[in-house]
């Protein structure tokens, strides 16, 4: 059953209308007809199937009902990453991390930063986009840019992962917690030395993500993915 996006779900027996661009992709491109059925999603865990009653590419109207509110992931997965100077790149992590399953992503803007302004609304429709494709319920949420010292004054829990030649864990080998997790991935050009020093100074462990010299977006992958993987054979 095809998918739509709504904020505002939060109960059955009660009619909604769709946002402009839920509407055209039911409209014009999956060409819906009134009467059939799909299901709702409002990206914070709630679900439900609902009837077109009337076709507008403005604003679809529906009926929802079997509303049903779903628990979160056994695990919550921050990733914060700076954005790569290729949009391309950067836009095949969100929707790959989006995919495999991640909670929170923050741009970082760091020292190497080699992209310092980013299109938010382009990103969240990506986001948007992997979340109804891949069938969940939880639409992962994705933060402003934001400064590297700003970032890390704001959490202590944090796993650095950087290719300087010190002391580092393979992500694998990191206990698995049900805490929320936050892994910070630098720029193409790495972490400074200064701002390494920065999150171990604030509790961070320093971490690599295998053998292999990765590009950024690759690094976000893989790191989450190994976190997703430690999350599913946990006990």
């Amino acid at each position: 059953m095809d998918r739509f996006y709504h904020a505002a779900l939060q109960s059955e027996s009660q009619r909604i209308n769709l946002s402009v661009s839920e509407s055209q992709h039911l409209v014009k491109v999956l060409r819906k007809k009134i009467g059939s059925q799909v299901e709702i999603i409002n990206g914070k865990g709630g679900i439900a199937t609902a009837e077109i009653q009337s076709l507008d590419p403005k604003g679809c109207g529906l009926w929802v009902y079997n509303y049903k509110q779903l628990p979160p992931a056994s695990y919550s997965l921050h990733i914060a990453i700076a954005p790569t100077k290729s949009n391309d790149r950067f836009e095949w992590f969100l929707e790959k991390a989006t995919e495999i399953g991640v909670q929170h992503i923050t741009p970082l803007l760091c020292t190497n930063s080699e992209r310092r302004k980013i299109n938010l609304e382009r990103w969240q429709r990506i986001i948007l986009s992997a979340t109804k494709q891949s069938k969940q319920v939880y639409k992962p949420l994705l933060n402003p840019l934001t400064p590297f010292p700003k970032f890390i004054n704001q959490h202590t829990e944090m796993l650095i992962a950087h290719c300087h030649d010190k002391p580092k864990k393979e992500l694998h080998t990191i206990p698995f917690s049900t805490n929320p997790c936050c892994i910070l991935i630098g720029p193409e050009g790495d972490f400074t030395q200064e701002e390494i020093d920065q999150a171990l100074n604030r509790g961070a462990q320093a971490i690599q993500l295998g053998s292999n010299r990765l590009r950024t977006e690759t690094a976000g992958m893989v790191a989450t993915h190994t976190w997703r993987l430690l999350a599913d054979i946990a006990p």
